[in-house]
């Protein structure tokens, strides 16, 4: 089961508070997975940026939410009190406290105006995420129709662009330094079953072989692939490799990887592929930055 939504913490923590004392958030917190009977899975749940479990970052904003609306205060720093407004509110037992409830106060639609329009137009009403959860949502769907882009896209080019794509990104990633060469494709596609080399660090002590197959995504790379580039490893010595394709790898080639004791080699599959591209900005640029930034409470004390 996962966490309830934000909105519905906002009236447990009323009543929590409903007692007029002065609690901290963390002491919130703990009340609320009382409240909820939370399991430990639901307890060791974290944010999709592992900043912060879940419950905690959900009823945080529930606190925030209700402080803007009035219904608590907070006299010291991180610690919350309720206010005459928010008594009233758990005295009326209004269970279905949420935003929509919230907009009846002046305060909280202030809060909510967006770009000097009125937040009435913002549906709010059935949100589970908070709004930081929102960013990191809407980032990753983002993320995920570029990466299908980057694909199609790989596809679309010649076999030895991927080649030098391969080889680009592995140096972006560190390998080979600042030293000259440190990567390069070879110049015939599948040169004695080597596609590229990387050198593995700045002073270039190691080499490390490279195989790409830019294939479609029914066209799964299988054992006797794999063979093939063990052995054209053994021939030159090599002790690393690593295996790109823009498709994924059957069982038994990945079995065939396990097995082996002379080399060791990495394999990479399509999706891991453009998700390195992605990370490592291969292919595609920054359009915008947006800085999600905190109070520095150092500073005021």
């Amino acid at each position: 089961m996962s966490v309830p939504g934000y909105q519905e913490f906002m009236f447990p923590i009323l009543k929590c508070l409903y007692d007029g004392k002065l609690y901290h958030k963390k002491e919130i917190c703990a009340k609320m997975i009382e409240v909820f009977n939370f399991t430990q899975e639901q307890i060791d749940e974290i944010l999709p940026s592992q900043t912060q479990p879940t419950y905690v970052n959900r009823a945080g904003w529930a606190i925030t939410y209700m402080k803007k609306a009035g219904l608590i205060d907070s006299p010291v720093r991180a610690h919350y009190v309720i206010t005459a407004e928010g008594k009233s509110v758990v005295e009326n037992n209004v269970t279905t406290l949420d935003t929509k409830y919230l907009k009846r106060y002046p305060a909280f639609v202030e809060f909510l105006k967006l770009s000097h329009e009125e937040s009435a137009k913002v549906d709010m009403s059935t949100d589970e995420e908070t709004p930081y959860e929102k960013i990191i949502s809407y980032n990753a769907v983002i993320k995920k129709s570029i990466c299908d882009d980057l694909l199609r896209k790989i596809l679309e080019q010649s076999p030895y662009f991927f080649e030098q794509l391969v080889v680009d990104l592995l140096v972006s990633m560190g390998y080979g330094g600042n030293i000259e060469d440190a990567g390069k494709a070879t110049k015939k596609s599948g040169d004695e079953g080597i596609d590229g080399l990387i050198k593995e660090d700045k002073l270039g002590l190691d080499t490390i072989y490279i195989q790409a197959k830019r294939y479609k995504k029914d066209n799964l790379v299988g054992r006797p692939a794999i063979q093939q580039f063990i052995g054209a490893l053994q021939l030159k010595g090599a002790r690393k490799g690593i295996f790109i394709t823009t498709s994924d790898f059957t069982k038994e080639a990945v079995e065939a990887v396990s097995y082996s004791t002379t080399v060791s080699i990495v394999l990479i599959n399509g999706l891991k592929l453009v998700d390195l591209m992605y990370e490592h900005n291969i292919g595609v640029g920054v359009e915008r930055i947006i800085q999600i930034k905190k109070i520095d409470n150092d500073y005021f004390e």
